[in-house]
């Protein structure tokens, strides 16, 4: 949101290091204490420094930090750097009829960039397969992240806006060609997400007991497609495979106290499974030396929080003065004495090389990085957490090397470098790859939206063979149970009062047919 009167806040969109930032962060020999990026920041993320308590007053190290290593920018007006074109007098076009496939942040994103363009009148309608709205933010993010899921409010207001349609429930190649969505729409917008995962490549991967993050993820979301995968978690010990952001989200799930995860919005057959878990060490395992670790400095922070659990580093952490901060905080843990009887467990330097176990997985065996000697460790769960990647999407050219749809600024393109194929665009994960926050997401669709509408000026759009009402008409047909925007509002209804009951922020409804008839009671 561009709100900072003295652009105080960085990186920001535009700037090198923005896509791949872990966190934002105020110059504070810059800031006028204003207040305002406090007052519209929609998750709650930005405190005053004298307000900070607990863990959170390192903040004001990881901040500092920052700027003595990076140059600061020099203040510029907000209006000199807005990326927003400024709204011009020539009248009005015609309704520029967009189709947005997907609902999660990409989509949502551009819905609201199309809707909020002071230049277009356009009108929106946004195709998801699943009855319920949301994607990254309701499936992908930690259930104990109650803050970041709180921006499917600022979503919320999106859908509600005039001129947005909302069709759930409803597969594209499935119940609906992607051909006859084109033919009823100036230009369509595929926002799907990664629905695919990378793999190892070594024996044994296939073996049970051996996940996915983005399948354990899933599954402890409530995600329809994933709430039967349940992982075995009856062994002492389960296995992370990778350190990244998803790595540590895994392990504090798997590891917390089931009383602190009964107060998240975390699926209740995953709380019940983990009532009975019986894991009580989790041990993420990375390829190179601690100072590589992938996670963000505010996530491996968040750790020292985690009530009756033990973060222990394996290995040796060499730390100085000049040192990442992340370093230091691992230096930290390694230097702690265990007290508690559940635990999370960093190792560097290893590199998977083979699943133990005939039936079922029962340990991994590791090459390390310094020669030494093989590595083996039993766990009874093994969870790969080493990236998401794009799957296909039927009807767009896939580039197989990117797991992205092949693309140049959001347009789609036959193939890399070819020609453009009119009114198809992506955006998101599927634009780009899995990288970035949820709020690059943001950035990502204005420029595939500013790609679109600078088509639509150039006279590139079709013009579409069917109107918005024949459209409609066309889903019910193909699909009676498809639901609607109010039917979506009746569910999120229900799942907060639910949520409110149990001291919650909601409980999910996970089951499609259920979600069809709440709706339809409504």
């Amino acid at each position: 949101m561009e709100v900072c009167p003295v652009n105080c806040i960085h990186p920001a969109p535009g700037e090198d290091g923005y896509a791949t930032a872990e966190m934002l962060y105020i110059d504070p020999d810059v800031c006028i204490d204003c207040g305002a990026c406090a007052d519209v920041c929609p998750v709650g993320a930005i405190s005053s420094d004298d307000e900070l308590e607990g863990l959170d007053v390192r903040y004001l190290e990881v901040n500092a930090e920052h700027y003595a290593r990076s140059p600061v920018t020099p203040p510029v007006p907000t209006e000199a750097r807005s990326s927003r074109p400024i709204a011009s007098i020539r009248p009005p076009e015609p309704v520029l009829r967009v189709a947005i496939i997907g609902s999660g942040p990409s989509a949502c994103y551009a819905a609201e960039e199309l809707l909020s363009n002071r230049d277009v009148a356009a009108e929106v309608t946004i195709i998801e397969r699943l009855p319920f709205v949301g994607g990254l933010v309701r499936y992908g993010v930690a259930p104990d992240h109650s803050r970041t899921k709180s921006i499917d409010r600022s979503f919320e207001r999106t859908l509600r806006r005039p001129g947005v349609t909302l069709h759930l429930g409803v597969e594209i190649g499935s119940d609906i060609g992607l051909d006859e969505v084109v033919a009823h729409h100036h230009a369509v917008i595929v926002a799907a997400g990664a629905a695919d995962d990378r793999r190892m490549g070594i024996p044994g991967e296939d073996l049970p007991g051996v996940h996915s993050a983005r399948d354990v993820v899933a599954w402890y979301n409530g995600h329809p497609d994933h709430a039967h995968r349940a992982p075995d978690l009856s062994g002492p010990r389960a296995m992370v495979l990778g350190n990244g952001n998803v790595a540590l989200d895994v392990a504090r799930m798997l590891i917390s106290r089931p009383d602190d995860l009964r107060r998240t919005d975390m699926a209740d057959h995953a709380l019940e499974a983990l009532e009975d878990s019986g894991i009580r060490e989790v041990v993420l395992v990375g390829r190179r030396g601690a100072e590589f670790a992938a996670c963000t400095t505010p996530e491996l922070l968040g750790l020292k929080s985690l009530r009756g659990v033990d973060v222990v580093v394996a290995d040796e952490v060499p730390v100085g003065q000049a040192s990442p901060l992340k370093t230091r905080i691992l230096a930290e843990f390694a230097a702690r004495e265990p007290r508690h009887d559940r635990r999370i467990v960093f190792r560097f330097g290893a590199s998977p090389s083979v699943v133990r176990g005939s039936d079922r997985a029962t340990g991994v065996g590791f090459v390390s990085a310094g020669g030494n000697e093989p590595l083996e460790i039993d766990c009874g769960l093994v969870v790969r957490s080493i990236g998401y990647r794009g799957a296909a999407f039927d009807g767009l050219p896939f580039d197989d090397v990117t797991g992205t749809v092949s693309n140049e600024d959001g347009r789609v393109v036959a193939a890399p470098g070819g020609r453009r194929i009119p009114g198809l665009y992506t955006a998101g994960w599927l634009k780009r790859g899995p990288t970035g926050v949820i709020g690059t997401n943001r950035f990502c669709a204005r420029e595939t939206v500013s790609a679109l509408i600078e088509d639509r000026r150039a006279g590139a759009l079709p013009s579409p063979l069917g109107d918005a009402s024949g459209f409609e008409e066309l889903v019910r047909t193909r699909n009676p149970q498809s639901l609607d925007a109010e039917d979506w509002f009746a569910i999120d209804k229900y799942e907060r009062f639910e949520g409110r009951r149990q001291g919650r922020p909601r409980v999910k409804v996970v089951d499609r047919a259920d979600a069809v008839a709440l709706a339809r009671s409504r």
